[in-house]
């Protein structure tokens, strides 16, 4: 194993100035420029010596442990063990090698060691904002010599490679609340007609009841009047479509526009999942770049989420109608389309737009895009400049054309989200929750 190297500490630092005083009054008289070269000798020698008896990479036990999956856009820890192997105290410095592109907090910390098998335990944290892998690379230490001056720089090697998922704990508490109401039995009593389209039960006539509901034939068996109670449909299949074209390479609120839409189609598959429904997943640029066919059970999550996770933006554009008929040559069983992607770009609006438009009434699209709060506050901004009206004017053109684009697609019944990074998946899960509990699909 390597020596290592040394490195002075702060006070051999310090003791090497100081003779610096000797040296300026060399001037004056020579013999204080010998003086300033025994104390800078001592020094060195000092510092020689303090490396050679410093602790070795072979006295100390270094473990990383982290978790195989982290979560992206949240804090994880990483935890390092220490334990000393050699019958005296040691002190140093940790540094771990964090993956490169993360947030890192606490990754380089001082540590003393006492005598024994128990380990010391340090922990850090790391931020990854994206999804994919990971790579931790070596740990390095500084071991202190018994004098102060000198440390021993060791690398222990240490590579690690972990996958970064999506936050899948991340549904708001509004998602939550209304995901949890469908299924409350007071929120059951009350649902109007359309509100489902399966039969659930009977129950008594109450005041504020639609009339249609009410089961005339159950009523007259029963000589009290009895309304019919609908649930959602289940079984239903959910397509979520990913566009990975340049698009959705932009950063909104600090992040690549696909990685919201990632978290967003993770969020609404798990509420799908957990209302019965089967979910697919299809991610495309200009040609197809994984695809999952819809299906049901939580070990599908998992299987939608390894799909995912990988997924990058390329600087292509983007081929809708592949996509589209990739996904249905295979089923054609009515569906909820749900897209996830950009709509500022008018060039590729036009053929999204047609695409679209083409899959009803078969099928019932959702086409849900982010709300980039800072192209809209610059749309509506008082310029100050040639510049800044630049600017505006570039702006208020997307946003106009955005405008135009979704009531095209809503007059056409074309369901459309647009919502801030935020909010981007509780609007998606609320949109779906809507679809579900008024039937339309």
């Amino acid at each position: 194993m390597s020596l290592g190297r040394p490195v002075p500490t702060g006070l051999a630092v310090a003791l090497l100035a100081a003779a610096l005083v000797p040296s300026a009054l060399a001037v004056a008289s020579p013999s204080f420029g010998w003086l300033a070269l025994a104390l800078d000798v001592a020094v060195v020698v000092l510092c020689a010596v303090d490396f050679l008896r410093a602790p070795r990479a072979s006295d100390v036990e270094v473990r990383r442990t982290v978790e195989p999956i982290l979560r992206s856009g949240v804090a994880n820890a990483v935890h390092l063990e220490l334990t000393c192997r050699r019958s005296e105290p040691l002190r140093g410095e940790v540094r771990d090698e964090a993956p490169l592109n993360v947030t890192v907090e606490g990754h380089r910390q001082p540590f003393a060691l006492a005598p024994g098998p128990r380990p010391t335990r340090l922990s850090y944290t790391v931020n990854p904002p994206a999804r994919g892998d990971a790579r931790f690379g070596d740990i390095h230490l500084r071991l202190m010599g018994p004098l102060g001056l000198c440390s021993r720089q060791v690398r222990i090697p240490a590579e690690h490679s972990v996958k970064v998922y999506p936050d899948l704990t991340a549904l708001t508490q509004e998602a939550l609340a209304l995901t949890r109401a469908s299924d409350a039995p007071a929120e059951r009593v009350q649902r109007r007609v359309g509100e489902g389209r399966e039969f659930e039960s009977l129950r008594e006539y109450r005041n504020g009841d639609d009339y249609r509901t009410i089961d005339w034939k159950a009523s007259a068996r029963r000589a009290r009047t009895m309304v019919r109670v609908y649930q959602p449909e289940r079984n239903q299949p959910v397509l979520l479509l990913l566009d990975c074209g340049r698009h959705m390479a932009g950063k909104v609120d600090g992040r690549r526009k696909l990685d919201h839409a990632v978290d967003a189609a993770l969020r609404l598959a798990k509420v799908s999942l957990d209302a019965g429904d089967l979910v697919g997943v299809l991610a495309f640029a200009s040609d197809v770049r994984a695809y999952l066919p819809p299906r049901k059970g939580r070990e599908h999550l998992r299987l939608l989420t390894e799909t995912l996770y990988r997924a990058e933006a390329a600087l292509e554009e983007s081929d809708y109608g592949k996509a589209y008929d990739f996904a249905f040559a295979r089923s054609s069983r009515r569906s909820l389309v749900v897209l996830f992607t950009d709509l500022v770009d008018p060039d590729a609006s036009g053929t999204l737009v047609a695409r679209t438009l083409m899959l009803r009434p078969r099928h019932l699209p959702l086409v849900a895009s982010l709300l980039d709060e800072d192209l809209q506050a610059a749309a509506s901004a008082v310029p100050d400049s040639p510049q800044g009206a630049y600017t505006r004017q570039a702006a208020a053109r997307l946003e106009d054309e955005y405008r135009r684009t979704a009531v095209t697609l809503r007059d056409s019944g074309v369901l459309v989200v647009r919502a801030p990074a935020r909010g981007f998946g509780a609007a998606a899960i609320n949109t779906y929750l809507h679809v579900k509990s008024r039937g339309l699909l």
